[in-house]
């Protein structure tokens, strides 16, 4: 029987630069969550989001020397474990530098992209999903336990869609989740710049160059964008 831990992290920014400054994960009754210091001060843009400063953390351990890491460890690469996050490759490559590597992941934002298969939904980052699906949950957005709780309720909702659309076991659904979650969204619409609302499909017969300067800049950018780099080498044909 499969084990959900449902996770999220804080960090000191969304590049591959960046590193944790808090952990949560809830998985059945337990619940945890552990503030540390990072090996690089907390930017007031990041500070902004999560509301974590330097102050707060200056008397912390590193996550290394709080001793967490060890039970996270053992308890993510279980490999009956499955750790869910919203748009996971952000947090497993965050926890991934300090030394985590879960044996089975899914990403919420993968799931949620595949399942809005008539592209209804605009934006797909958790908080607007919780306040459009009007998820009931007391809890504090962007902070690690609170998103883990938003996270929790939104991932039933997924499962629950997905259970009747396919028919599918919670064992099987479970796998679908995960294979779903393990390779990179098809983005098919634009949601920003000047072909806003445009089908990438197309933008890709009349303006071929856009898109060769865009997946350009997203390979030299130091932010996690798999799903848009995958998504334009797909319509390129690379």
């Amino acid at each position: 029987m499969s084990k959900i831990i449902f996770f999220d992290t804080e960090t000191t920014g969304n590049t591959e630069k960046d590193f944790l400054c808090q952990i949560a994960y809830k998985t059945g009754g337990e619940s945890f969550t552990g503030l540390y210091k990072p090996p690089i001060r907390i930017p007031p843009e990041a500070s902004a989001v999560h509301h974590i400063t330097n102050k707060m953390v200056a008397e912390k351990p590193t996550f290394y020397q709080s001793g967490d890491l060890q039970k996270i460890k053992k308890l993510f690469e279980d490999k009956n474990s499955i750790v869910v996050a919203h748009n996971a490759p952000f947090d497993l490559a965050i926890i991934k530098k300090e030394g985590i590597t879960p044996a089975n992941f899914i990403c919420t934002l993968r799931l949620a992209r595949y399942l809005d298969k008539e592209e209804k939904i605009e934006r797909f980052n958790l908080q607007y999903l919780r306040y459009l699906l009007e998820i009931e949950v007391n809890a504090t957005a962007h902070d690690a336990l609170g998103d883990v709780l938003v996270l929790e309720k939104l991932f039933e909702r997924l499962k629950d869609k997905m259970k009747k659309e396919d028919k599918l076991s919670d064992e099987e659904i479970l796998k679908k989740m995960v294979e779903i979650s393990s390779h990179p969204s098809l983005l098919r619409t634009f949601g920003f710049g000047k072909y806003n609302g445009k089908k990438i499909e197309e933008v890709a017969k009349i303006d071929k160059g856009y898109l060769d300067w865009l997946l350009t800049q997203k390979l030299a950018s130091d932010q996690i964008d798999e799903d848009w780099i995958y998504t334009l080498k797909h319509y390129l044909g690379k």
